[in-house]
């Protein structure tokens, strides 16, 4: 199969793992995920994997409600560890070799993360996955995804959504949402379009990192993106 990408930097959201459940995790979910990733580990694809933690908490909604921000940052990091050992644990069930990383020190949860470490994880074909976001509140785990991604020399940024794209406006709300096959990320930012936040936008535009935003949630999805079918859409 004529692969596009050598190495990726998959993001997926947390919200996704719920499925239908509607909080934590819903195991069909992440053995879906797992099914799918193993497909593309065994093609020679290198990857690393960053998930948020939104399906069991956001700092955000939590600083609304009186939690300190800083401490609701570190609840939101310590879930996508959490989300971060499913995912491995799913991996693993289905034959796929991964390790956690975590950007605070959590030995013997997850080894500590360090751009080298997970690089030969990649090599040696296990998947990376890179949990607690930047390890620092006020960023969001997008810009954890940014960051790695960077640090990872990925390729390409692939972030796995419920939505199969970027479109003019909220395609569950508005029936008259058109999609974009392409945009850049200026017109990103210009036109307001909720990607990804603004500094996670910025470190991708500043870094040449291109960002393929597509449904993750469809089965089969991922190698498609992989084999460079225009499914998605690509910011650059």
């Amino acid at each position: 199969m004529g692969q596009k990408y050598k190495r990726i930097l998959l993001k997926l959201s947390g919200e996704s793992l719920m499925g239908a459940q509607g909080y934590g995790i819903d195991a069909q979910r992440v053995k879906d995920y797992a099914e799918q990733i193993k497909e593309i580990a065994q093609s020679g694809v290198e990857i690393g994997i960053v998930i948020g933690g939104g399906n069991i908490f956001r700092g955000l909604s939590g600083a609304a409600k009186g939690v300190d921000r800083v401490k609701g940052d570190q609840m939101g990091m310590l879930a996508t560890v959490i989300n971060s050992l499913a995912l491995s644990s799913a991996l693993e069930t289905e034959g796929q070799p991964a390790q956690v990383f975590t950007a605070i020190n959590m030995f013997p949860i997850g080894e500590h993360y360090s751009k080298w470490k997970a690089i030969d994880a990649m090599k040696a074909g296990k998947v990376a996955i890179m949990a607690g976001g930047t390890g620092n509140p006020f960023f969001t785990t997008d810009t954890g995804s940014s960051l790695r991604g960077i640090e990872i020399e990925a390729d390409v940024m692939l972030k796995g959504t419920r939505v199969d794209g970027i479109y003019t406006a909220d395609p569950e709300k508005d029936p008259t949402a058109t999609k974009f096959d392409k945009i850049s990320y200026d017109e990103v930012y210009t036109r307001g379009l909720k990607v990804m936040d603004l500094t996670a936008t910025a470190m991708c535009k500043e870094n040449n990192l291109p960002i393929i935003v597509f449904d993750m949630d469809t089965k089969g999805n991922l190698k498609k993106v992989l084999n460079g079918e225009p499914i998605g859409t690509l910011v650059y």
